[in-house]
Protein backbone atom coordinates (compact mmCIF):
# COMPACT_ATOMS: atom_id res chain seq x y z
CA UNK A 1 0.00 0.00 0.00
CA UNK A 2 1.46 3.26 -0.27
CA UNK A 3 2.04 5.86 2.21
CA UNK A 4 -0.62 8.08 2.34
CA UNK A 5 0.44 11.84 3.16
CA UNK A 6 -2.65 11.72 6.22
CA UNK A 7 -2.02 10.60 9.64
CA UNK A 8 -4.79 8.51 11.22
CA UNK A 9 -5.23 11.61 13.86
CA UNK A 10 -4.98 14.30 11.32
CA UNK A 11 -7.96 11.89 9.45
CA UNK A 12 -9.47 11.22 12.67
CA UNK A 13 -9.55 15.73 13.36
CA UNK A 14 -10.50 16.13 9.89
CA UNK A 15 -13.64 13.65 9.99
CA UNK A 16 -15.16 15.09 13.39
CA UNK A 17 -14.26 18.22 12.53
CA UNK A 18 -17.22 17.73 10.08
CA UNK A 19 -19.40 17.59 13.01
CA UNK A 20 -19.65 21.18 13.31
CA UNK A 21 -21.93 21.08 10.15
CA UNK A 22 -24.39 18.88 12.27
CA UNK A 23 -26.95 16.41 10.95
CA UNK A 24 -28.61 17.20 6.94
CA UNK A 25 -31.03 14.48 5.94
CA UNK A 26 -30.50 13.88 2.54
CA UNK A 27 -28.98 11.46 0.34
CA UNK A 28 -27.29 13.06 -2.44
CA UNK A 29 -23.90 14.14 -0.96
CA UNK A 30 -23.18 10.27 -0.32
CA UNK A 31 -24.40 9.63 -3.93
CA UNK A 32 -22.38 12.06 -5.45
CA UNK A 33 -19.08 10.78 -3.17
CA UNK A 34 -20.16 7.76 -4.04
CA UNK A 35 -20.55 8.47 -7.85
CA UNK A 36 -16.56 9.66 -8.09
CA UNK A 37 -15.47 6.36 -6.84
CA UNK A 38 -17.34 4.70 -9.61
CA UNK A 39 -20.20 3.78 -7.40
CA UNK A 40 -18.64 0.76 -5.62
CA UNK A 41 -21.67 -0.26 -3.72
CA UNK A 42 -23.87 -1.03 -6.97
CA UNK A 43 -24.21 -4.36 -7.32
CA UNK A 44 -22.59 -5.61 -3.51
CA UNK A 45 -25.04 -7.60 -1.36
CA UNK A 46 -26.68 -6.16 2.23
CA UNK A 47 -28.78 -6.49 4.84
CA UNK A 48 -30.44 -3.24 5.88
CA UNK A 49 -31.21 -2.51 9.44
CA UNK A 50 -32.88 0.28 11.03
CA UNK A 51 -35.29 0.64 14.07
CA UNK A 52 -34.96 2.46 17.92
CA UNK A 53 -33.18 0.06 20.07
CA UNK A 54 -31.52 -3.52 19.14
CA UNK A 55 -29.87 -2.57 15.38
CA UNK A 56 -26.39 -3.46 16.72
CA UNK A 57 -27.69 -6.36 19.07
CA UNK A 58 -29.78 -8.08 15.83
CA UNK A 59 -26.62 -7.04 13.34
CA UNK A 60 -24.23 -8.98 15.38
CA UNK A 61 -25.85 -11.83 15.87
CA UNK A 62 -26.47 -12.08 11.69
CA UNK A 63 -23.07 -11.05 11.60
CA UNK A 64 -21.91 -14.24 13.75
CA UNK A 65 -24.00 -17.02 12.00
CA UNK A 66 -22.93 -15.71 8.92
CA UNK A 67 -19.08 -15.94 9.82
CA UNK A 68 -19.67 -19.74 10.83
CA UNK A 69 -21.17 -20.39 7.40
CA UNK A 70 -17.58 -19.10 5.82
CA UNK A 71 -18.80 -15.72 4.20
CA UNK A 72 -16.45 -12.31 4.19
CA UNK A 73 -19.07 -10.46 6.03
CA UNK A 74 -18.63 -6.54 6.51
CA UNK A 75 -20.15 -4.88 9.27
CA UNK A 76 -20.76 -0.81 9.35
CA UNK A 77 -22.26 0.23 12.63
CA UNK A 78 -22.55 3.77 14.76
CA UNK A 79 -21.76 5.45 17.40
CA UNK A 80 -18.41 3.57 18.32
CA UNK A 81 -17.78 2.85 21.42
CA UNK A 82 -13.75 3.49 22.35
CA UNK A 83 -12.09 4.14 18.82
CA UNK A 84 -13.43 5.29 15.20
CA UNK A 85 -12.47 2.41 13.56
CA UNK A 86 -14.70 0.05 15.13
CA UNK A 87 -17.62 1.15 12.54
CA UNK A 88 -16.06 -0.53 9.94
CA UNK A 89 -15.68 -4.20 10.45
CA UNK A 90 -14.70 -7.66 8.36
CA UNK A 91 -15.23 -10.78 10.04
CA UNK A 92 -15.14 -8.92 13.15
CA UNK A 93 -11.76 -6.86 13.15
CA UNK A 94 -12.02 -3.10 12.72
CA UNK A 95 -10.33 -1.61 9.95
CA UNK A 96 -6.48 -0.78 9.82
CA UNK A 97 -5.93 3.00 11.20
CA UNK A 98 -3.47 3.32 8.22
CA UNK A 99 -6.66 2.15 5.55
CA UNK A 100 -9.32 4.74 7.34
CA UNK A 101 -6.16 7.81 7.08
CA UNK A 102 -5.95 6.60 3.24
CA UNK A 103 -9.53 6.61 2.55
CA UNK A 104 -10.28 9.77 4.54
CA UNK A 105 -7.47 11.61 2.06
CA UNK A 106 -8.73 10.01 -1.64
CA UNK A 107 -12.55 11.25 0.23
CA UNK A 108 -11.29 14.79 0.94
CA UNK A 109 -9.52 15.18 -2.24
CA UNK A 110 -12.80 14.81 -4.10
CA UNK A 111 -14.96 16.79 -1.53
CA UNK A 112 -16.21 20.67 -2.57
CA UNK A 113 -14.52 22.46 0.23
CA UNK A 114 -17.24 25.45 -0.08
CA UNK A 115 -20.09 23.07 0.90
CA UNK A 116 -18.62 19.75 2.73
CA UNK A 117 -20.61 16.83 3.35
CA UNK A 118 -21.52 15.83 6.82
CA UNK A 119 -19.71 13.72 9.06
CA UNK A 120 -22.11 10.69 8.35
CA UNK A 121 -22.46 11.02 4.94
CA UNK A 122 -18.09 10.83 4.71
CA UNK A 123 -18.10 8.16 6.99
CA UNK A 124 -21.00 6.01 5.33
CA UNK A 125 -19.33 6.59 1.76
CA UNK A 126 -16.11 5.28 3.11
CA UNK A 127 -17.80 2.38 4.73
CA UNK A 128 -19.06 1.26 1.37
CA UNK A 129 -15.85 1.93 -0.09
CA UNK A 130 -14.11 -0.06 1.81
CA UNK A 131 -16.40 -3.12 1.88
CA UNK A 132 -16.25 -3.25 -1.95
CA UNK A 133 -12.83 -2.61 -2.07
CA UNK A 134 -12.07 -5.75 0.63
CA UNK A 135 -14.74 -7.59 -1.82
CA UNK A 136 -16.59 -8.62 1.54
CA UNK A 137 -19.99 -11.50 0.15
CA UNK A 138 -22.34 -9.51 2.23
CA UNK A 139 -22.16 -6.09 4.50
CA UNK A 140 -24.49 -5.67 7.41
CA UNK A 141 -25.16 -1.56 7.65
CA UNK A 142 -27.03 -0.32 10.24
CA UNK A 143 -28.99 2.85 9.44
CA UNK A 144 -27.46 6.31 11.62
CA UNK A 145 -30.70 8.01 12.22
CA UNK A 146 -34.15 7.35 11.01
CA UNK A 147 -34.27 5.87 7.69
CA UNK A 148 -36.14 6.96 4.37
CA UNK A 149 -33.53 10.11 4.14
CA UNK A 150 -30.14 8.74 6.49
CA UNK A 151 -27.21 8.01 4.59
CA UNK A 152 -27.37 4.51 4.32
CA UNK A 153 -30.59 4.61 2.28
CA UNK A 154 -28.35 4.73 -0.97
CA UNK A 155 -28.09 0.74 -0.84
CA UNK A 156 -29.78 -1.71 -2.25
CA UNK A 157 -30.15 -4.59 -0.31
CA UNK A 158 -31.42 -8.13 -0.34
CA UNK A 159 -33.32 -7.71 3.38
CA UNK A 160 -34.68 -4.83 5.28
CA UNK A 161 -34.72 -4.73 8.96
CA UNK A 162 -36.84 -2.26 11.14
CA UNK A 163 -36.24 -3.75 15.08
CA UNK A 164 -38.45 -1.73 16.70
CA UNK A 165 -40.35 1.85 16.86
CA UNK A 166 -40.42 4.44 20.03
CA UNK A 167 -40.35 7.72 19.67
CA UNK A 168 -37.06 9.38 19.13
CA UNK A 169 -35.13 12.25 18.09
CA UNK A 170 -38.32 13.93 17.80
CA UNK A 171 -36.76 17.07 16.25
CA UNK A 172 -35.51 15.39 13.77
CA UNK A 173 -38.07 12.88 12.51
CA UNK A 174 -41.59 14.10 14.04
CA UNK A 175 -43.35 14.28 17.21
CA UNK A 176 -45.70 11.44 16.25
CA UNK A 177 -45.03 7.64 16.56
CA UNK A 178 -46.43 7.23 12.92
CA UNK A 179 -44.07 10.35 11.72
CA UNK A 180 -41.14 8.12 13.41
CA UNK A 181 -42.79 4.92 11.81
CA UNK A 182 -42.59 6.61 8.77
CA UNK A 183 -38.71 8.02 8.62
CA UNK A 184 -37.93 4.42 9.50
CA UNK A 185 -40.09 2.65 7.06
CA UNK A 186 -38.60 4.95 3.97
CA UNK A 187 -35.95 2.32 3.92
CA UNK A 188 -38.62 -0.22 1.94
CA UNK A 189 -37.46 -1.09 -1.46
CA UNK A 190 -39.32 -2.03 -3.88
CA UNK A 191 -39.40 -5.99 -4.18
CA UNK A 192 -36.86 -6.38 -1.06
CA UNK A 193 -38.19 -8.38 1.85
CA UNK A 194 -38.77 -6.47 5.46
CA UNK A 195 -38.94 -8.22 8.50
CA UNK A 196 -39.60 -5.97 11.82
CA UNK A 197 -40.22 -6.46 15.24
CA UNK A 198 -42.53 -3.62 16.11
CA UNK A 199 -45.73 -3.97 18.06
CA UNK A 200 -48.05 -1.37 17.42
CA UNK A 201 -50.82 -2.08 15.30
CA UNK A 202 -50.70 1.53 13.86
CA UNK A 203 -47.40 1.19 13.20
CA UNK A 204 -47.56 -2.49 11.69
CA UNK A 205 -50.72 -0.95 9.55
CA UNK A 206 -48.31 1.69 7.98
CA UNK A 207 -45.57 -0.71 7.21
CA UNK A 208 -47.95 -2.92 5.67
CA UNK A 209 -49.59 0.08 3.35
CA UNK A 210 -45.39 1.01 2.44
CA UNK A 211 -45.09 -2.68 1.45
CA UNK A 212 -48.36 -2.92 -0.42
CA UNK A 213 -47.13 0.18 -2.53
CA UNK A 214 -43.53 -1.27 -2.83
CA UNK A 215 -44.58 -4.83 -3.46
CA UNK A 216 -42.27 -5.93 -0.83
CA UNK A 217 -42.34 -9.20 1.03
CA UNK A 218 -43.87 -8.48 4.29
CA UNK A 219 -42.36 -10.63 8.06
CA UNK A 220 -43.23 -10.05 11.07
CA UNK A 221 -41.86 -11.44 14.56
CA UNK A 222 -44.90 -12.83 16.26
CA UNK A 223 -46.74 -13.65 13.34
CA UNK A 224 -44.41 -15.07 11.10
CA UNK A 225 -41.47 -15.79 13.06
CA UNK A 226 -41.97 -16.80 16.53
CA UNK A 227 -40.19 -17.63 19.91
CA UNK A 228 -40.79 -19.00 23.57
CA UNK A 229 -38.45 -19.16 26.02
CA UNK A 230 -38.31 -22.42 28.56
CA UNK A 231 -36.32 -23.75 31.13
CA UNK A 232 -34.30 -25.65 28.55
CA UNK A 233 -33.32 -22.79 26.75
CA UNK A 234 -35.14 -20.38 23.63
CA UNK A 235 -37.04 -22.15 20.69
CA UNK A 236 -37.47 -20.48 17.52
CA UNK A 237 -40.34 -20.76 15.01
CA UNK A 238 -39.41 -19.89 11.97
CA UNK A 239 -40.58 -19.58 8.20
CA UNK A 240 -39.17 -23.25 6.85
CA UNK A 241 -37.51 -24.52 10.55
CA UNK A 242 -38.01 -24.67 13.81
CA UNK A 243 -34.76 -24.89 16.34
CA UNK A 244 -35.01 -25.45 19.85
CA UNK A 245 -32.61 -25.02 23.07
CA UNK A 246 -30.97 -22.45 21.01
CA UNK A 247 -28.10 -20.62 23.55
CA UNK A 248 -28.11 -16.88 23.28
CA UNK A 249 -24.30 -15.40 23.54
CA UNK A 250 -26.14 -11.94 24.29
CA UNK A 251 -27.82 -11.62 27.94
CA UNK A 252 -31.24 -10.21 28.20
CA UNK A 253 -34.00 -11.11 27.99
CA UNK A 254 -35.09 -8.59 25.39
CA UNK A 255 -32.17 -10.26 23.22
CA UNK A 256 -34.76 -13.17 22.42
CA UNK A 257 -36.68 -10.81 20.65
CA UNK A 258 -34.18 -9.68 18.94
CA UNK A 259 -32.47 -13.08 18.34
CA UNK A 260 -35.83 -14.21 16.14
CA UNK A 261 -35.68 -10.99 14.10
CA UNK A 262 -31.82 -12.13 13.34
CA UNK A 263 -32.70 -15.30 12.71
CA UNK A 264 -36.08 -13.99 10.27
CA UNK A 265 -33.34 -12.51 8.26
CA UNK A 266 -31.14 -15.60 8.13
CA UNK A 267 -33.94 -17.96 7.12
CA UNK A 268 -34.65 -15.03 4.12
CA UNK A 269 -31.12 -15.25 2.90
CA UNK A 270 -31.61 -19.19 2.79
CA UNK A 271 -34.23 -18.72 0.42
CA UNK A 272 -32.16 -16.53 -1.48
CA UNK A 273 -29.03 -19.38 -2.29
CA UNK A 274 -26.81 -18.85 0.98
CA UNK A 275 -25.44 -21.85 2.04
CA UNK A 276 -26.46 -21.53 5.77
CA UNK A 277 -26.97 -24.50 7.85
CA UNK A 278 -28.47 -25.45 11.14
CA UNK A 279 -25.01 -26.01 12.93
CA UNK A 280 -23.96 -22.40 11.65
CA UNK A 281 -27.28 -20.80 13.46
CA UNK A 282 -26.55 -22.60 16.77
CA UNK A 283 -23.01 -21.68 16.99
CA UNK A 284 -23.33 -18.35 16.03
CA UNK A 285 -25.87 -17.19 17.68
CA UNK A 286 -24.03 -18.69 20.63
CA UNK A 287 -21.00 -16.92 20.08
CA UNK A 288 -22.04 -13.51 18.96
CA UNK A 289 -20.48 -10.87 20.88
CA UNK A 290 -21.94 -7.20 20.87
CA UNK A 291 -20.19 -4.83 23.47
CA UNK A 292 -21.55 -2.54 25.74
CA UNK A 293 -24.52 -4.26 26.36
CA UNK A 294 -24.85 -6.10 29.40
CA UNK A 295 -21.41 -6.76 29.80
CA UNK A 296 -20.06 -8.28 32.75
CA UNK A 297 -16.92 -6.91 33.57
CA UNK A 298 -16.55 -7.79 36.82
CA UNK A 299 -17.49 -10.86 39.08
CA UNK A 300 -16.72 -9.40 42.89
CA UNK A 301 -18.31 -7.39 43.21
CA UNK A 302 -20.83 -7.65 39.86
CA UNK A 303 -19.85 -4.64 37.27
CA UNK A 304 -21.77 -4.56 34.35
CA UNK A 305 -21.85 -2.20 31.48
CA UNK A 306 -25.15 -1.05 29.17
CA UNK A 307 -25.32 1.50 26.36
CA UNK A 308 -29.11 1.71 27.00
CA UNK A 309 -29.67 5.44 25.78
CA UNK A 310 -33.62 5.74 25.66
CA UNK A 311 -36.88 5.32 27.68
CA UNK A 312 -37.33 2.03 26.09
CA UNK A 313 -34.44 0.72 25.95
CA UNK A 314 -33.72 1.03 29.70
CA UNK A 315 -36.77 -0.04 30.95
CA UNK A 316 -36.15 -3.49 28.84
CA UNK A 317 -32.27 -3.16 30.90
CA UNK A 318 -34.10 -2.47 34.76
CA UNK A 319 -36.47 -5.47 33.83
CA UNK A 320 -33.70 -7.81 32.91
CA UNK A 321 -31.26 -7.35 35.90
CA UNK A 322 -34.03 -7.49 38.40
CA UNK A 323 -34.79 -10.71 36.88
CA UNK A 324 -31.57 -12.44 35.99
CA UNK A 325 -29.13 -11.38 38.58
CA UNK A 326 -29.30 -11.91 42.08
CA UNK A 327 -27.40 -9.19 44.48
CA UNK A 328 -27.57 -7.67 47.61
CA UNK A 329 -27.53 -3.89 46.78
CA UNK A 330 -27.71 -2.12 43.33
CA UNK A 331 -25.34 0.89 42.79
CA UNK A 332 -26.72 2.76 40.04
CA UNK A 333 -23.83 4.92 38.02
CA UNK A 334 -25.54 6.82 35.18
CA UNK A 335 -24.61 9.70 32.60
CA UNK A 336 -26.80 10.28 30.12
CA UNK A 337 -26.95 12.78 26.81
CA UNK A 338 -28.34 16.35 27.35
CA UNK A 339 -30.64 15.85 24.20
CA UNK A 340 -32.61 12.38 25.64
CA UNK A 341 -35.70 12.22 27.62
CA UNK A 342 -33.44 12.12 30.71
CA UNK A 343 -37.01 12.31 33.22
CA UNK A 344 -38.39 9.48 31.60
CA UNK A 345 -35.14 7.40 31.44
CA UNK A 346 -35.11 8.31 35.62
CA UNK A 347 -38.24 6.95 36.18
CA UNK A 348 -37.39 3.08 34.48
CA UNK A 349 -33.86 2.87 36.20
CA UNK A 350 -34.03 4.95 39.52
CA UNK A 351 -36.54 2.16 41.64
CA UNK A 352 -34.09 -0.75 40.65
CA UNK A 353 -31.07 1.26 42.41
CA UNK A 354 -30.27 1.29 45.90
CA UNK A 355 -27.48 3.90 45.55
CA UNK A 356 -27.10 6.45 42.64
CA UNK A 357 -24.14 8.27 41.51
CA UNK A 358 -24.98 10.89 39.15
CA UNK A 359 -22.07 11.58 36.43
CA UNK A 360 -21.31 12.66 32.77
CA UNK A 361 -19.15 11.12 30.24
CA UNK A 362 -16.32 13.49 28.20
CA UNK A 363 -18.30 14.25 25.57
CA UNK A 364 -19.59 17.75 25.18
CA UNK A 365 -23.69 16.57 24.60
CA UNK A 366 -23.64 15.10 27.75
CA UNK A 367 -25.83 16.48 30.40
CA UNK A 368 -24.31 17.51 33.51
CA UNK A 369 -24.68 15.65 36.87
CA UNK A 370 -26.75 18.49 38.65
CA UNK A 371 -29.31 18.46 35.46
CA UNK A 372 -29.37 14.66 35.93
CA UNK A 373 -29.96 14.76 39.93
CA UNK A 374 -32.25 17.57 39.54
CA UNK A 375 -34.74 15.74 37.25
CA UNK A 376 -34.34 12.53 39.68
CA UNK A 377 -35.22 14.81 43.08
CA UNK A 378 -38.58 16.19 41.26
CA UNK A 379 -39.44 12.29 41.61
CA UNK A 380 -38.55 11.49 44.86
CA UNK A 381 -35.12 10.47 44.11
CA UNK A 382 -31.58 10.82 45.80
CA UNK A 383 -28.00 10.22 45.01
CA UNK A 384 -24.73 12.08 44.78
CA UNK A 385 -22.37 13.60 42.16
CA UNK A 386 -19.02 12.84 40.29
CA UNK A 387 -18.00 15.18 38.09
CA UNK A 388 -16.25 12.64 36.18
CA UNK A 389 -17.07 9.42 35.17
CA UNK A 390 -14.10 8.05 37.07
CA UNK A 391 -14.27 9.36 39.88
CA UNK A 392 -17.89 8.04 40.02
CA UNK A 393 -16.55 3.89 39.57
CA UNK A 394 -14.16 4.54 41.87
CA UNK A 395 -17.03 5.86 44.10
CA UNK A 396 -19.58 3.18 43.23
CA UNK A 397 -16.05 0.42 43.99
CA UNK A 398 -15.64 1.66 47.01
CA UNK A 399 -18.96 1.52 48.12
CA UNK A 400 -19.67 -1.80 46.84
CA UNK A 401 -19.10 -4.98 48.92
CA UNK A 402 -18.99 -8.35 47.05
CA UNK A 403 -21.99 -9.36 47.36
CA UNK A 404 -22.98 -6.08 45.58
CA UNK A 405 -23.56 -5.14 41.36
CA UNK A 406 -22.53 -2.07 39.97
CA UNK A 407 -24.41 -0.58 37.17
CA UNK A 408 -23.26 1.96 34.57
CA UNK A 409 -25.32 2.93 32.18
CA UNK A 410 -27.18 6.01 30.28
CA UNK A 411 -25.43 6.20 26.72
CA UNK A 412 -23.13 4.27 24.89
CA UNK A 413 -20.63 7.12 25.26
CA UNK A 414 -20.88 6.53 29.43
CA UNK A 415 -19.87 3.13 28.88
CA UNK A 416 -16.75 3.48 25.64
CA UNK A 417 -15.45 5.24 28.74
CA UNK A 418 -16.22 3.05 31.17
CA UNK A 419 -14.36 0.30 29.10
CA UNK A 420 -11.30 1.99 28.86
CA UNK A 421 -11.24 2.63 32.73
CA UNK A 422 -11.63 -1.31 32.96
CA UNK A 423 -9.15 -1.85 30.17
CA UNK A 424 -7.11 0.72 29.25
CA UNK A 425 -4.37 -0.78 27.13
CA UNK A 426 -7.93 -3.20 24.96
CA UNK A 427 -9.77 -0.05 24.75
CA UNK A 428 -7.50 3.39 24.46
CA UNK A 429 -9.61 5.51 22.79
CA UNK A 430 -7.94 7.50 19.58
CA UNK A 431 -5.78 10.22 20.54
CA UNK A 432 -4.37 8.75 23.57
Amino acid sequence: MKKTKMSYEEAIDYLFGLQKYGIKFGLNKTSNLLKAFGNPHHGKKYIHIAGTNGKGSVAAMAESILIKSGLKVGFYSSPHLVRFTERFRINGREMATEKAAALTEELTSIMPPKDPPTFFEVVTAMALIYFAREAVDIALIEVGMGGRLDATNVIRPLVSVITNISLEHQFFLGSRLLDIAGEKGGIIKKGVDIVTAATQPSVIKRFEALCEEKKAPFWRVGKDIRYRSNHSGFNYYGLDQDLKGLELGLSGEFQKRNATLSLGVIELLMRKGFDIYTFHIVEGIKEAFWPGRMQVVSKHPLIMLDGAHNPGAIRELARSVKENFSYQRLILVIGVMGDKDIRKMMREILPIADEVIFTRARYFRSASPERLMQEASSMGGSGEIAPLLSEAIDRAREMARPEDMILICGSLFTVGEAMSYFDPEGCKPDGL
